[in-house]
């Protein structure tokens, strides 16, 4: 199984998680970035409120989201371009928090996706004095974006990834996760499953 994941990363316009307002994926297939792809998002009523401090970090206005699809319209367009990848992202509980909010949010089922977090992968396979996406990157040799941009940030997530693969000497995301001890995590239905078959149903109850 060759190294084939997707990479992806959201902005927020505040502090909810429903309030998705750019989204980047980075398609890696065979070890090799092969399709970029990022869009707008607009943040549905009541989270769409931008703050200030938010639009400070990504520079997103709010007019620059008004004519966005909102989360339930771009759904399917994020889950034809994963195409049923591994997910990895740069502290990957924000992102795939996103997902799973926002998808609640609107009343759509959320999306069943294994992941891996760059950087708790990033930490196994570097001596940095901060792990930071821009500074993980670096050592990966992927310099010069700009960070908070979320196509941007997926691509550098997606060098981690890629780079930490051929230092560690595995072809597959499998075998990087063993390797560097990095449990995935999952969301969906894969996950109720997985809870299930690891703790019972009383632990569900």
């Amino acid at each position: 199984m060759p190294v084939n994941f997707t990479a992806i990363d959201f902005e927020t316009a505040n502090g909810s998680n429903v309030s998705a307002c750019s989204v980047g994926m980075t398609k890696v297939r065979d070890g090799r970035v092969v399709e970029r792809v990022g869009w707008f998002i607009r943040p549905p009523f009541p989270h769409d409120e931008f703050n200030e401090w938010n639009i400070r970090i990504h520079g997103i206005q709010p007019e620059q989201c008004a004519d966005a699809f909102e989360w339930g319209d771009q759904l399917p367009d994020l889950l034809a371009f994963a195409e049923g990848d591994v997910l990895v992202a740069h502290n990957a509980g924000f992102d795939m928090g996103v997902i799973k909010a926002a998808s609640t949010f609107v009343g759509s089922a959320v999306p069943d996706f294994r992941y891996l977090c760059s950087l708790q992968v990033a930490r196994k396979t570097y001596a940095l004095d901060s792990y930071r996406l821009p500074v993980a990157a670096m050592a990966a040799g992927f310099e010069g974006f700009t960070h908070h941009d979320a196509l941007a940030d997926a691509e550098a997530c997606a060098h981690i990834m890629i780079d930490a693969a051929a230092r560690h000497g595995v072809d597959d995301m499998d075998a990087l996760a063993s390797v560097v001890g990095v449990k995935f995590g999952a969301i969906g239905p894969v996950a109720t499953a997985e809870k299930a078959a690891t703790h019972g149903p009383m632990a569900l109850a």
